[in-house]
């Protein structure tokens, strides 16, 4: 599969401010329909970024056969569903994180995806970013000594919460969901697969967490501290501690750095050292890569990680319930 022919489900604003021009650029993509519960919004978003094809309905875009895979950024609570139904009409799926609301929901997701032989995967984009890549690396190597501590964070300011998606409980809003998959799944590409999960959280009127901070403990010697917040000021950071040194990823675009340059830094005592990386785009290096896995090319980020994401996830929110550290199965 030289080309993949892609479908877009929902205009949503992800989709169209990052994914869709990255389908646009991607040199193994081939951007064929968007679609949408409303037609003339399909329409229209189809007329003003130069889609060919818009549907009325997400099953007519399923039914399309120049259609391969599909771009899922519906609300969290429709990924398991649409994900089931892509499937089952025989389409690839690339789903915006979370991939589900739970664990249980996402092996619901897998299992069905590879009954039909179609291929899943959770678009983590900031995982395909050369200085993501190398940060991995570095704290694989040893160069910082054995990581004992991961610090991350990732907060923002929503300006008009009133009918966003990220404010109501029965879609999956929340912070945890919305930004803070991002710090638990850099804390688990870092440190594994935790044991025990705190986290305390202020919940908003709506009922879910506007701001949230946690602990995860992996063993006697392993620790990660994370905040998200959807009411606080921009701040996306991330540091990992070892015995010997640290690697930080700088504010303000630790998880979003747009196409411009980036940087990160090692000390080891007194010395420091910045490696640079030249701007990319990592929407565009996502979807090449998942294009690159459907002509045989191993999945970098296989759908099995997003379950151990989203049993975090659920455990950090049984214990903002319980008041009460968590153990994780």
């Amino acid at each position: 599969m030289d080309t993949v022919g892609w479908g877009v489900m929902g205009a949503a604003r992800i989709a169209e401010i990052a994914v869709i021009p990255a389908l646009r650029q991607a040199r193994n993509a081939r951007l064929v329909a968007i679609a949408s519960r409303a037609l003339p919004r399909a329409q229209e978003a189809a007329r003003r970024l130069g889609i060919p094809k818009a549907y009325g309905s997400y099953e007519a875009l399923l039914d399309d056969p120049e259609v391969q895979a599909v771009y899922i950024p519906l609300p969290n609570a429709l990924h398991r569903e649409w994900t089931l139904r892509s499937a089952a009409a025989g389409k690839h799926v690339l789903c915006e994180k979370p991939l589900a609301l739970s664990a249980e929901d996402c092996e619901a997701m897998i299992s069905g995806c590879r009954r039909q032989g179609v291929t899943l995967m959770e678009a983590f984009m900031y995982r395909f970013h050369p200085r993501t890549e190398r940060a991995l690396q570095i704290a694989a190597s040893g160069e910082i000594g054995e990581v004992r501590l991961v610090r991350a964070e990732f907060t923002f300011a929503v300006r008009t919460p009133r009918g966003n998606i990220r404010f109501d409980p029965a879609l999956g809003g929340g912070a945890l969901f919305d930004v803070g998959c991002y710090a638990v799944n850099l804390c688990r590409a870092v440190l594994g697969e935790p044991r025990e999960a705190l986290a305390f959280a202020c919940t908003g009127p709506t009922g879910v967490d506007e701001v949230t901070g946690g602990l995860l403990r992996f063993d006697d010697r392993r620790l990660a501290v994370l905040d998200c917040a959807l009411t606080l000021p921009r701040r996306q950071e991330y540091e990992i501690v070892g015995t010997e040194g640290t690697l930080r990823v700088p504010a303000p675009d630790a998880f979003l750095p747009g196409t411009a340059d980036t940087e990160l830094r090692v000390t080891r005592a007194a010395d420091s050292r910045i490696v640079r990386f030249s701007g990319t785009d990592q929407y565009q290096r996502m979807v090449e890569h998942f294009g690159d896995a459907l002509a045989g090319r191993p999945l970098a980020l296989p759908p099995e990680d997003a379950v151990g994401n989203l049993r975090v996830l659920g455990a950090l929110h049984a214990s903002v319930r319980r008041g009460a550290p968590v153990s994780i199965a």
